[in-house]
């Protein structure tokens, strides 16, 4: 009993902090004339700080300790209550009609994966369009982690809290104390976010657009107040924008504090950071080239080929082009990075790069064994010996992460996707990348889809930002063991 009031206490805590968050989209509401709106808001963000309150107080003298699988428990159990709490101002609202309508925007959005169920987004309520791009702001650098940091008093347990609910094989902590590491992650994350705002506040966008499009590219989301995403307002300048702050929000945020710390050696070996600019900037090349016949000029080329670049392999998913039209060469390279991902440490989801150095690396190895019987061979990350250990969690993880693209492929089968469509659209769940090819291609729409693939989808998608293992390792009987 005493367990299940922590888990009660803590989650109630992380929901208010949520709730505390409504007021930037009440006072949208409230600039944009938009009152009717201000309870679908106000009522949600009422009732979670008061709870809230009374179970931090209720409990403040309890010890909080958290075994292995609470961690896990708790931080799934956290990441869904959030889900659902996030698709209640989208029903008051009447923004949609359904709760699986209303669970998957929300999903999508903390997840920060940017498939969306709603079309038209100029006729939204710029309160609701702000909420739902505020949510892959939150989302991206994670809720749990910022808890930690407004509420180091919670107790211990913070690092494998965070360390649960933060992407990549490897975590690390790059202050003594995990709640100032949650802290100076959350303050260059904001300190970006801001920056954004004003560049593109320079670029023409008003503030509230601005705002929306900034909490979307550093959570690398993909949520836009436009249907026609970033393409809509056929702007030069906004789309530097987004793309430079699409690149950067995809690399390791712990290398930022490096920077500003002067540690600049560990920014330059780092194996994943050399790895992410090479593809990044490979990828743009070929594209480019294949895209020249098709535009008809060299500049044109590489602004949509960067751009789409930068959205896919952060798992971004805004669009300036429909690139199904484009080449299939093309469309090929663009494929092959929804199987990349960004940094870890990063916001972006996806498979992350650091797996496939430490998979290339092994593969290499491999083959000088076979040259070498008796020779020694280890993984080199960063310019030192890697961890045996590391090379069985990734080759673990890939298996269970293919594992789960192909059942959630069956399954899109089943519920009427053709394979492809089926397969391109899993990879983007499970990848939090948000549009797929085919008929969810994107300038396509997720309301098509039957509820019983929504719900499946909102698994994947929670799966896919926690790591896989966080929700998956509960099918499994050695949990449930004592």
């Amino acid at each position: 009993m005493a367990q299940i009031f922590v888990f009660a206490r803590l989650i109630f805590i992380v929901l208010s902090i949520v709730g505390l968050s409504f007021v930037i989209p009440i006072a949208t509401a409230l600039y944009c004339g938009e009152k009717a709106l201000v309870s679908s808001f106000a009522l949600p963000l009422v009732l979670s700080v008061a709870v809230g309150i009374i179970f931090y107080f209720a409990g403040k003298k309890t010890k909080i300790k958290f075994s292995v699988r609470s961690v896990f428990a708790f931080v799934a159990l956290a990441w869904i209550s959030i889900s659902v709490f996030g698709a209640v101002p989208l029903l008051l609202s009447g923004t949609v009609s359904t709760f699986h309508d209303a669970l998957f925007e929300s999903v999508s959005g903390f997840s920060t994966t940017g498939a969306s169920i709603l079309s038209n987004m100029e006729e939204l309520p710029r309160s609701i369009n702000l909420w739902r791009c505020q949510m892959h702001w939150l989302g991206g650098m994670g809720i749990i982690a910022l808890t930690v940091a407004l509420l180091p008093l919670l107790g211990v347990g913070s690092f494998q809290l965070i360390k649960a609910e933060s992407t990549g094989p490897e975590k690390g902590q790059i202050t003594p104390k995990m709640a100032n590491t949650a802290k100076t992650l959350w303050f260059l994350y904001t300190g970006f976010t801001l920056a954004q705002i004003i560049a593109l506040k320079i670029c023409g966008l008003d503030f509230i657009d601005s705002v929306c499009h900034a909490f979307s590219t550093l959570g690398t989301g993909g949520f836009s107040t436009r249907s026609a995403s970033i393409g809509a307002y056929n702007s030069l300048s906004v789309e530097i924008v987004c793309t430079v702050f699409m690149f950067l929000a995809g690399i390791n945020f712990s290398l930022y504090f490096y920077i500003i710390t002067g540690k600049f050696d560990e920014v330059k070996k780092n194996s994943e950071l050399k790895a992410y600019v090479s593809i990044f900037f490979i990828c743009i090349f070929v594209i480019t080239i294949i895209l020249i016949p098709h535009y008809g000029s060299f500049a044109k080329a590489l602004r949509y080929s960067s751009f789409q670049v930068a959205s896919i392999i952060t798992t971004t998913g805004y669009a300036t082009a429909d690139y199904e039209q484009w080449p299939q060469a093309a469309q090929f390279f663009l494929f092959a990075l929804f199987f990349t991902g960004g940094c870890s440490g990063s916001t972006s989801g996806g498979f992350k790069i650091i797996r496939w150095v430490v998979l290339k690396k092994q593969a290499w190895n491999e083959m000088l064994r076979m040259l070498h019987p008796h020779g020694i061979f280890t993984v080199s990350l960063n310019q030192k010996a890697g961890r045996k250990d590391l090379v069985f969690n990734v080759a673990a993880f890939t298996f269970v992460y293919f594992a789960l693209l192909f059942i959630s492929t069956m399954i899109s089968t089943f519920c009427g996707l053709d394979i492809f469509t089926g397969f391109t659209a899993s990879l983007a769940m499970i990848g939090s990348i948000g549009p797929a090819f085919g008929s969810l291609g994107p300038t396509e729409s997720f309301a098509v889809i039957p509820p019983f693939l929504k719900y499946w989808y909102c698994f994947a998608m929670i799966a896919g930002r926690l790591e896989l293992y966080n929700l998956i390792i509960f099918l499994f009987p050695d949990y449930w063991r004592k």
